[in-house]
């Protein structure tokens, strides 16, 4: 097998498919969230916090005297609690879908007809 035959057959193998699909989607997500954090709730959620601190920007937010900006540390945060716990309510419904399929009961299939004629003999000894 030569190395560009090799190198096909492992890059369309369904694992590595499927990744790169999740790789995607995942970057596409994180922009989405990151949106959602910067655009909506960090200023929804720490506008007050900042108009009290008087300023006017979460990166604004440095311990004193040094370079550190705790405030972009916080966005960080918050961004990462939010894309846990969406994975969290994702994952939680792929399991309760999976629960419930598994818990479907199975329909009983009835008597095979071995059992029926041993059923229409025990009837007929009774007789």
């Amino acid at each position: 097998m030569g190395f560009v035959s090799e190198f096909k057959s492992f890059a369309m193998r369904g694992n590595v498919v499927d990744l790169a699909i999740g790789v995607v989607i995942g970057g596409a997500f994180g922009k989405i969230v990151g949106s959602l954090v910067d655009d909506i709730i960090t200023p929804a959620v720490l506008t007050p916090a900042l108009k009290a601190a008087n300023l006017s920007n979460l990166s604004d937010l440095v311990i004193p005297g040094t370079a550190i900006k705790y405030g972009n540390f916080v966005s960080t945060l918050l961004s990462f609690t939010i894309v846990a716990f969406t994975l969290f309510l994702i994952v939680k419904a792929i399991n309760s879908a999976k629960k419930k399929q598994e818990a479907a009961p199975v329909a009983d299939p009835g008597p095979s007809t071995q059992e029926k004629l041993l059923m229409e003999i025990r009837d007929a000894l009774k007789k």
